[in-house]
């Protein structure tokens, strides 16, 4: 079989570990590092809307707007205009190669109030920005935060969640982009009717950036952070608040530190261990699974959905009001995803997400074509622009229980202590580079493709359902140190790994 529940003994310490308030708090705090990639998604597509925003910095794509006569399709289609979207990734993709080695050596958390500040930077310099290149620099800054808080709080998650409810605590990172999501929408319909909406909409991110910053200097690094950089009584603390203070972490922590002097005894830099052939499954999977979750498509109707719904026949209100059901959706089927992502397992949604967004794809593609003409010069109707509307939130929630979270949590659960922030480095690089190149060309394949772009994600999301029935191996439950007997086990990446890699991970 291509997958499947496999059993795996834990070691012999049965580091399973519960569920005490410190763990929740903790989880919440890491995971509400979310919040500022969120944000960002929905503002920066809700103020290209925005009249006293293009009039200021991008006067064609206005122009465009008030002109009938342009091709529905093609309203938007400025490579300026993608460049304010997109500059953000190219940085970010920079910034999470970066993170790899300073999440090493300063730690999780510290990666994280990194990142807060940086975002927190670029928002003020967004918010007061007077020219295109002030705007350009701030999303830069942003890039660079969110590449920090991206490669850093997935890992935290992991590493701190016990394994039995792993997957619903690392889906908390991508309920918090949700939330994110939804009040950057609120926020951009509040202020779409004044001149200077589009600079409260941009600023008002120094707000979620604060609130996670301040979080993440409140709590503790995680135990195998602490070991991997020779923190032995910060690591014991860490592991008492999590376990329980009557709780003895002492056969844990051994075997967190046995693990960190395997991985230092091996001596080679991690970017080139990543390289060898037992580790060949776990960097496929950390570049196919982002590679993947960008090309449903998700993020660039994230961005641009204010625009997608005013340029298929919703007025300036309507089409912010669709963005903000379009996220609550969202947010409601991520929930979904935490209850029953550890009962049913990753492989499960992930498939049956890809199959929904799949039909929903090529059905907006259909209503499109149908109602717009070949040549996208038609009206559509009030009705069936709802009934696109109808179709995006099937296809949001698709992903919100599916493909969103879990595209975080596998690359975050499956690599070895050693290598683990270089995995996630890398896992976000891919990640950012993706949606760097979609973003960019998104609105001119609108221009151009029409209907058929919808076509275009779903032949993708048909690829990826299939790469995730054939080679993702089941992990739910399974400690970070037992994860080797996995990739052993599987039907192909069996011949990779010959026998249990040990010391995946920190145990539980």
């Amino acid at each position: 079989m291509a997958g499947g529940v496999l059993v795996v003994d834990v070691p012999a310490g049965g580091f399973h570990g519960k569920v005490t308030a410190s763990v929740v708090i903790t989880c919440i705090v890491a995971a509400s590092s979310g919040l500022i990639f969120g944000y960002d998604i929905g503002i920066s597509g809700g103020v290209t809307t925005m009249g006293p925003f293009l009039k200021k910095f991008f006067p064609s794509v206005q122009r465009n707007a008030a002109e009938a006569k342009t091709n529905m399709y093609c309203v938007y289609d400025s490579q300026a205009l993608t460049a304010f979207t997109s500059s953000l990734y190219i940085a970010g993709l920079a910034a999470s190669l970066v993170a790899s080695r300073l999440t090493a050596t300063l730690g999780r958390r510290n990666s994280m109030v990194f990142g807060g500040c940086t975002f927190f930077i670029g928002a003020a310099i967004n918010g007061g920005a007077a020219n295109i290149a002030m705007l350009i620099l701030g999303r830069i800054l942003l890039g660079f935060g969110v590449g920090f808080t991206n490669q850093a709080a997935p890992v935290y998650l992991s590493e701190v969640a016990p394994p039995k409810w792993r997957g619903a605590f690392n889906t908390g990172f991508q309920f918090f982009i949700g939330i994110g999501v939804v009040a950057s929408n609120c926020i951009n319909y509040g202020t779409a009717h004044h001149n200077w909406g589009w600079r409260l909409s941009l600023g008002l991110a120094m707000v979620p950036s604060a609130i996670m910053t301040t979080g993440a200097l409140m709590i503790s690094d995680t135990p195998s952070s602490l070991v991997e950089r020779g923190k032995l009584p910060e690591a014991k603390l860490s592991l008492l608040k999590a376990r329980g203070k009557d709780s003895d972490v002492e056969a844990e922590l051994a075997e967190l530190v046995k693990c960190s002097e395997i991985a230092k005894a091996a001596g080679r830099a991690p970017f080139l261990t990543i390289l060898e052939r037992q580790y060949r499954p776990h960097l496929v999977m950390a570049i196919g699974i982002p590679f993947f979750q960008q090309v449903t498509g998700i993020n660039i109707i994230a961005f641009y959905a204010p625009v997608l719904f005013k340029s298929v026949g919703f007025g300036s209100d309507s089409a912010l009001i669709a963005a903000i059901i379009l996220g609550l959706v969202n947010l409601g089927s991520i929930l979904v995803s935490s209850f029953v992502v550890d009962r049913y397992g990753r492989r499960f949604l992930f498939i049956v997400g890809g199959i929904q967004m799949f039909v929903c794809q090529v059905a907006v593609a259909g209503v499109l074509a149908a109602t717009t003409g070949v040549s996208g010069t038609k009206h559509i109707t009030k009705g069936y622009a709802t009934l696109v509307l109808v179709l995006m939130c099937m296809y949001a929630a698709g992903f919100g229980w599916s493909w969103g979270p879990l595209s975080w949590l596998i690359p975050s659960e499956i690599f070895p202590m050693k290598i683990r922030p270089t995995g996630q480095s890398i896992s976000v690089a891919v990640n950012f580079g993706t949606t760097f190149v979609l973003s960019q060309t998104f609105l001119t394949m609108l221009c151009h493709f029409k209907y058929g772009t919808f076509l275009f994600y779903a032949g993708w999301i048909a690829a990826m359902t299939g790469f995730v029935a054939l080679f993702l191996p089941e992990t739910k439950g399974i400690p970070l140190n037992s994860m080797g007997a996995v990739w052993e086990r599987h039907w192909y990446w069996g011949r990779f790994v010959k026998e249990q890699l040990h010391c995946q991970g920190n145990s539980h």
